[in-house]
C-alpha cells in the first residue's frame, strides 16, 4: 500500500518527490471556474497531508495556476518543494483558437479573457518562458522544466528547446530535464536526442490504457529517466464509468466504455473503489515513482487520498489478469516490484 507522503528520488536529480503529487490543472480554472479561497484550500489539504511535489504550467489558466501555487508556497521553506512547471507556451493578449478552445467555442481555462498562447520552442522563447514563470511563481528558481506538448514541433524541441534547458540544468537554475505528453511516442525519440531526467506522460500508461508498457517504460527505465504518471483516470471515464463521460478528452467510445466497466464490475467484485485501483496501478512499475493527481477542491484532493492509500487485496490483480484487462507483464502490487527508481 503507498504513502502518499513518503518521499522516493527522481531519477538522479538529487530531488525526492511524495509519491503522490498536486497538478493544478483544474486550479486553473479547467472547464469550471474554482473560487479563490477553494484553491487555497486545495493547496492547503495537500500540504497538510505532506505532499511536496507540485506541478503547473502557463497554460493552466493562462498564468492563474502557476499565480495560485506562488501564493499557496509563499512564506514556506522553499526547498521542502518541488516545483515543475512548462516551457512552449507564452501567454500573451489576443483571441483563443485551436488547442485553447472547446467544439463549442468556449475556453477550456475559464481564466483571464483577452489572453491568448502563443507557441514558441525556440531557445530564446524558452527562456522567456521560464522568466516569465518565475514571476508569476514569485521563486527565484522551479526544479524541473518539462516541455510541453510539442507534438508538432519535434525539431524545435529538440534544436532549441532542449538545449535551452540543458543549458539551464548546467548552470544549476533548474536541477530536471524534462517533456510533458499524451503520447509516449515522441517522449521515446527525444531520449534519442539529450539526456532528460524525466517525462510527464499523461494518460499512456493508466489502469485502461496500457500502451507505454511494452516500449516506452522499458526504454525509460534503461535510461534512468523517471516517469511521472497523470491523467490516470483517462479524463474521466476511470472515475466514473458512463455514457457521455470523457475518454482523452472527448466522448468515450463503446469499446473503452465497455472495458471501463469491465474493470468496474472485478473492482466491486473485491470490494475495491475503481478510482483506488487507477491511483495505485501505476506506481507498481519501476520506472514510475510518482502519480500526479489534478483536484480542484480540498475534498476532492482528501477523496484521493485516502484512495491512493487503501488497501487493495492481491486477489483483485489476478482477477484483472485473469479477465484480460491487464496484461501480464504489467507490474502490479501483488508482484512486489519496486516503485521508483532509487
Amino acid at each position: 500500500m503507498p504513502k502518499a507522503a513518503d518521499r522516493v528520488a527522481l531519477a538522479e536529480t538529487g530531488l525526492r518527490v511524495s509519491q503522490m503529487a498536486l497538478g493544478t490543472a483544474p486550479l486553473g480554472n479547467l472547464l469550471a471556474e474554482v473560487p479563490e479561497d477553494q484553491a487555497e484550500a486545495t493547496f492547503a489539504a495537500a500540504l497538510d497531508a505532506g505532499i511536496n511535489f507540485f506541478d503547473t504550467a502557463p497554460f493552466y489558466g493562462y498564468g492563474l495556476a502557476e499565480e495560485r501555487l506562488g501564493r499557496a508556497l509563499q512564506g514556506r521553506d522553499r526547498s521542502d518543494f518541488v516545483v515543475s512547471t512548462k516551457v512552449g507556451r507564452l501567454i500573451r493578449p489576443g483571441h483563443r483558437s485551436g488547442a485553447e478552445i472547446q467544439k463549442d467555442g468556449a475556453s477550456f481555462y475559464r481564466a483571464k479573457p483577452g489572453m491568448m498562447i502563443r507557441r514558441d520552442y525556440s531557445y530564446d522563447g524558452v527562456m522567456r518562458s521560464f522568466e516569465e514563470s518565475l514571476n508569476r511563481l514569485r521563486m527565484d528558481y522551479v526544479d524541473m522544466l518539462h516541455i510541453h506538448d510539442p507534438d508538432d514541433h519535434f525539431e524545435l524541441a529538440v534544436t532549441q528547446a532542449y538545449p535551452a534547458l540543458a543549458k539551464l540544468r548546467e548552470e544549476g537554475a533548474i536541477k530536471g530535464v524534462s517533456a510533458g505528453m499524451n503520447q509516449w511516442q515522441m517522449l521515446s525519440r527525444f531520449m534519442d536526442h539529450g539526456r532528460f531526467d524525466s517525462f510527464l506522460l499523461a494518460g499512456r500508461y493508466t489502469l485502461l490504457d496500457h500502451s507505454g508498457l511494452p516500449e516506452f517504460l522499458p526504454k525509460s527505465q534503461q535510461n534512468g529517466t523517471a516517469v511521472i504518471a497523470g491523467g490516470v483516470y483517462n479524463s474521466g471515464v476511470l472515475a466514473d464509468p458512463r455514457p457521455g463521460i470523457t475518454f482523452d478528452y472527448e466522448p468515450v467510445q463503446q469499446d473503452v466504455l465497455k472495458r471501463a466497466l469491465a474493470l468496474k464490475t472485478i473492482c466491486e467484485a473485491n470490494d475495491v473503489d475503481l478510482k483506488a485501483a487507477a491511483l495505485q496501478f501505476p506506481l507498481a512499475h519501476p520506472a514510475i515513482p510518482t502519480v500526479l493527481t489534478g483536484v480542484r477542491s480540498a475534498n476532492e484532493f482528501v477523496q484521493n487520498l485516502a484512495l491512493f492509500e487503501t488497501c487493495i487485496p492481491d486477489r483483485l490483480w489476478m482477477d484483472l489478469r485473469s479477465a484480460g484487462l491487464l496484461p501480464d507483464a504489467a507490474p502490479t502490487p501483488d508482484r512486489a516490484f519496486g516503485a521508483s527508481l532509487q
